[in-house]
């Protein structure tokens, strides 16, 4: 597993999980689902099983790189540190230029922090495939995740099946991405049995991966080539500082993915969910016989069903007449929405700092 590495991208900000998930904690540092680890360590711990330790390297906010290495147990010199946030795109080349100086011949799976998986045991197996696959082919291979339902929150990706056969079970080349549709085409998309939801996970060898960005991201590449030898030194902080200023604030899925002609995707159920919303998040949490899911703290409902409740530490909450609702207590912040427009917290957000400043985000 010498040239297996993982890149862990840990910079959002999980602002459609406000107000639990602040800028000084967004949610990948959060135990949001009640199991004891933040989704950070999550993520950390599962892939312990398909790549060394050494070679897991976590991309985040300079302002979250303490907090990276206090969930961790990760050398320092692991964590790279963005001086602001300028989307997927600079973040991996970011990481990817700092193992290429290490190992020219490393295959890389990329992963969010703060993602759900499931089926462990079917994930290990899923990325041992993948990285099997990447390292022998110039392929950009990504994760798509069987649809259960028509979602209209998530990319889709289209796997061309006419395409001669990888020789591979489930692996076929990319013929469209699509990014969140609305409610009429997802159904289209979930009865075509072609259309996948895109993870957002992506495995290739380091060349192939360096050859797209010098091909579709030109400008990027060249900012982070003119100074790669001074990553893993004393001056690598400077010049990151140096080359985001120059960096396009832009997704590795617009900048690369839907642009090249050798992606291909692994098609899977692994119990996927980018645990994007409340709403998401309700999904994936125990129910009462009212369909009430109480995340954190003690609730009391009487006739209320449907909701989703995260309450303080310390605190009770007593609720009566409540149906469909998204009830977050986090202290110094009360959050009742319904969760029909979930959507709009960003906005509420918004709103609240225009009204008060920063102390709130």
């Amino acid at each position: 597993m010498d040239n297996r590495y993982v890149i862990i991208m840990a910079g959002g900000v999980g602002s459609r999980f406000w107000p639990l998930s602040r800028q000084e904690r967004p949610k990948q540092f959060l135990d949001i689902l009640g199991t004891g680890e933040t989704l950070l360590q999550q993520t950390f711990k599962r892939f312990l099983n398909v790549c060394k330790k050494e070679n897991i390297y976590v991309v985040t906010s300079a302002e979250h790189k303490d907090l990276v290495a206090e969930q961790l147990d990760i050398d320092r010199s692991n964590i790279l540190a963005e001086p602001f946030r300028r989307n997927t795109a600079p973040c991996l080349a970011y990481g990817t230029f700092r193992i290429l100086k290490e190992n020219p011949d490393a295959v890389i799976t990329v992963t969010p922090a703060d993602h759900l998986i499931i089926k462990e045991d079917r994930f290990t197996e899923v990325i041992n495939k993948s990285f099997d696959f990447a390292a022998r082919n110039d392929a950009l291979l990504t994760l798509g995740i069987k649809p259960d339902r028509p979602e209209t929150g998530y990319g889709y990706i289209q796997a061309d099946r006419k395409k001669a056969s990888t020789g591979i079970s489930n692996l076929h080349k990319v013929k469209t991405f699509t990014e969140k549709p609305n409610a009429e085409l997802a159904r289209v998309f979930l009865e075509s049995g072609d259309f996948y939801w895109n993870s957002g996970i992506f495995i290739w060898n380091i060349k192939s991966i360096m050859n797209a960005f010098e091909k579709y991201l030109p400008d990027m590449y060249s900012a982070f080539e003119e100074g790669k030898d001074l990553l893993g030194t004393e001056k690598e902080v400077k010049f990151i500082s140096k080359t985001y200023t120059v960096c396009r604030n832009i997704s590795i899925d617009y900048g690369i993915m839907e642009k090249a002609e050798n992606v291909y995707v692994m098609c899977t159920d692994i119990g996927w969910s980018d645990l994007g919303t409340w709403s998401s998040l309700y999904e994936h949490s125990a129910r009462d016989r009212q369909g009430n899911a109480k995340v954190n703290g003690e609730v009391f409902t009487n006739d209320s069903e449907g909701n989703i409740f995260s309450i303080a530490p310390g605190r009770i909450a007593v609720v009566q007449g409540l149906k469909d609702y998204i009830v977050v207590d986090a202290d110094d912040v009360l959050l009742i929405v319904r969760k029909d427009e979930e959507q709009n917290i960003k906005n509420y957000l918004e709103d609240v700092k225009k009204a008060t400043g920063d102390n709130y985000q």
